[in-house]
């Protein structure tokens, strides 16, 4: 009892408990301070695994995927440079991941976003959260007028034989990463703004290539598919057609049957099921203000003494579209028309090859004449000469993307 007495009595005593007493808060701050810094670590460590994230979303975001695609695909992404960040040290745990997509063809928006929440240094308090988001925009590249949507097919876009095609105001573009996406032969002739490529390209040097970029753009991100959003419309019922070889339809949906002969379409949409286009010999396919939807495995087939004059909608739902093969129909798209042939609009085959081949004269004089096919070729004597600069229904297509953080 007298040691304890002369300890709290003596000035040692008195100094050892008010420093023991000085500690407690200076060891609360020490620990807050670590604390702090830890999370405040762990915290960039989750900035820099969403911005990683973000940019490689951006690169491979298509309008076609849906909310659980992007979140699934900047989950995939977000976990690999996460994991990288525990070989680092990182002492967090991930709480809540999200993705989201959001826009139009004129620049879409992918958002990501995390908390953590990372143990105290003090036993027993609560853990340190953090909260951190990234934002990343993709802004589309120069107007293509066309665009073949295969990622890996050699040759997506071919140009061969005597072809000309002359596309002076805007790009031809490829998906794929093939070496020769888009490839040239022959003594085919290219006028072209740019040539913008996954991969490569084959063949597109002067004097037979003429592109105002220069050089072909290769080793590009991919484009946007321009009509990824666009849904058919729903079927009617089956309508009779007309005897004979030449006959006038009106708008609707027409089953199984092969159309042939002098066919000419009211203005309006048509939904062809199971149904062919095929006009014969002397045959023609007239249209003007028209949509026609290919589904069901319907197809075109233009032959190149068969004249063709087709003509989008410049209003409504499908403004700008004048030929639109759905997704899953894998029937090849031919157009191959004679001499005083005219297609204007979009002329869409997202899962078939589109073809401009033998003598046709497919022009879109003064039009605008975009083609976007699994793939695409031109070739024997066709001469595709267009002119985007009007867009028509204010649709646009791009080729490329560029993709920045932004937030």
């Amino acid at each position: 009892m007298f040691e304890l007495k002369s300890f709290w009595s003596s000035e040692r005593g008195n100094f050892a408990m008010a420093t023991a007493i000085a500690m407690l808060p200076i060891m609360l701050v020490v620990a807050g301070t670590i604390d702090l810094t830890g999370t405040s670590d762990d915290a960039a460590q989750l900035q820099n695994s969403l911005d990683a994230a973000g940019l490689a979303v951006g690169t491979k975001y298509l309008p076609s995927m849906t909310a659980s695609d992007v979140q699934e695909l900047g989950l995939a992404f977000f976990t690999a440079n996460m994991s990288v960040a525990d070989q680092q040290e990182y002492a967090g745990s991930v709480s809540a991941f999200s993705a989201s997509a959001s826009g139009d063809p004129s620049a879409y928006y992918i958002s990501v976003s995390s908390s953590i929440s990372r143990p105290s240094f003090i036993n027993g308090a609560a853990p340190w959260p953090a909260h951190r988001s990234a934002t990343v925009k993709m802004d589309p590249g120069a107007q293509a007028c066309v665009l073949a949507l295969d990622s890996h097919a050699s040759a997506a876009v071919s140009l061969q034989g005597s072809t000309d095609v002359s596309m002076s105001s805007c790009v031809i573009a490829a998906n794929s990463d093939a070496s020769d996406a888009v490839s040239r032969g022959g003594s085919a002739q290219v006028s072209a703004g740019c040539v913008s490529t996954a991969g490569g390209t084959s063949g597109l040097s002067p004097p037979n290539a003429n592109l105002t970029c220069g050089a072909p753009l290769e080793h590009q991100y991919a484009s946007f598919d321009p009509l990824a959003d666009v849904v058919p419309p729903p079927y009617t019922l089956c309508l009779p057609v007309p005897n004979g070889k030449t006959y006038t339809l009106s708008p609707g949906t027409y089953c199984d049957k092969t159309l042939s002969g002098n066919i000419t379409l009211n203005p309006g949409v048509y939904i062809l099921r199971g149904t062919t286009i095929k006009p014969g010999g002397n045959g023609s396919l007239n249209g003007q203000g028209v949509t026609i939807f290919l589904v069901e495995d319907a197809q075109i087939y233009i032959n190149a003494n068969e004249v063709v004059n087709l003509s989008p909608p410049t209003s409504g739902p499908y403004a700008g579209i004048t030929i639109f093969e759905s997704h899953g129909n894998t029937s090849a798209l031919t157009l191959n028309g004679g001499a005083n042939s005219v297609i204007s609009g979009f002329v869409y085959a997202p899962d078939a090859p589109i073809s401009f081949a033998g003598n046709s004269d497919m022009s879109g004089q003064g039009d605008c004449l975009r083609l976007v096919g699994l793939t695409v070729l031109m070739t024997g004597n066709s001469s595709i000469k267009t002119d985007c600069t009007a867009v028509f229904g204010n649709r646009e297509m791009y080729a490329s993307r560029l993709v920045t953080l932004v937030k």
